[in-house]
């Protein structure tokens, strides 16, 4: 699984700021333009989950800034949760899930261990499995997903 550093994320930094203020963690961000239209689709979190007018208001939030940045207002924005049983693309949505449990399809064991985030850093993740507290260096997990319970 690839480690992609919040920082070299386009427009993070434009973003995660006001998404954090509103008490949400930034999980995903894309952007991109097709035609004359760009396409802004953001995934938030956090530990009491996110309804409709949490994205609404991240929503109300994130729009003009995106909009005074890429110097447009022909925009389409979307904001959503991860969903319960979101697949994670970037080892660093690790950090944002502290205490959710998860399952890693490991390499080593060609099998998936479950368990709950315990911490993640840029190099692994360490989880409270049945076994125990475990590390698992990201190049170690072919893939991973949240398992829809806290």
């Amino acid at each position: 699984m690839e480690y992609i550093a919040p920082e070299n994320i386009a427009y993070h930094a434009d973003c995660e700021p006001l998404v954090r203020a509103l008490g949400f963690g930034l999980v995903e961000l894309v952007v991109f333009k097709r035609q004359s239209t760009w396409h802004v689709k953001i995934v938030i979190t956090a530990p009491s989950g996110v309804g409709i007018s949490d994205c609404s208001r991240v929503h109300r939030a994130v729009l003009p800034r995106l909009e005074a940045v890429l110097s447009s207002q022909d925009m389409h924005v979307e904001v959503a949760s991860p969903g319960m049983d979101r697949v994670l693309k970037n080892a660093a949505e690790f950090s944002l899930f502290a205490g959710r449990k998860v399952k890693v399809w490991d390499t080593d064991l060609s099998d998936w261990i479950p368990g709950t985030v315990v911490s993640a850093d840029d190099a692994s993740v360490t989880l409270e499995t049945e076994q125990g507290i475990r590390a698992f260096p990201y190049q170690k997990i072919a893939k991973a997903k949240l398992t829809g319970t806290v």
